[in-house]
């Protein structure tokens, strides 16, 4: 598995044919703007965020698949999860969006 590091903090593992971006708190439409050439090359990108970066990750898919590849792409599946540190009580949650090209 060969990964890539963005200098905007995003960091992208490479599959076949999917790529996974784990969303930080970077601006959102630089964001959006690194997905749509790698959802170009790929079928499959999927979009990983932890805690408070749950939104920006939720708003990079409504930008791609309704304002920029509007019929062109669309979310497949959402997965949400929680973690819980043991022993400590605090809990953590999580987001994976699966964008695909139609």
């Amino acid at each position: 598995m060969e990964e890539i590091k963005k200098e905007y903090g995003q960091e992208q593992i490479n599959k076949p044919e999917t790529t996974i971006l784990h969303i930080r708190n970077d601006p959102v439409m630089q964001v959006a703007l690194d997905v749509l050439p790698i959802l170009g090359n790929k079928k499959k990108v999927i979009l990983r965020a932890v805690g408070n970066s749950i939104p920006n990750a939720v708003a990079v898919a409504n930008i791609i698949t309704e304002k920029m590849l509007h019929g062109n792409s669309k979310v497949e599946k959402i997965k949400l999860d929680t973690e819980a540190a043991a022993g400590i009580g605090r809990m953590t949650s999580n987001i994976e969006i699966i964008l695909i090209k139609t």
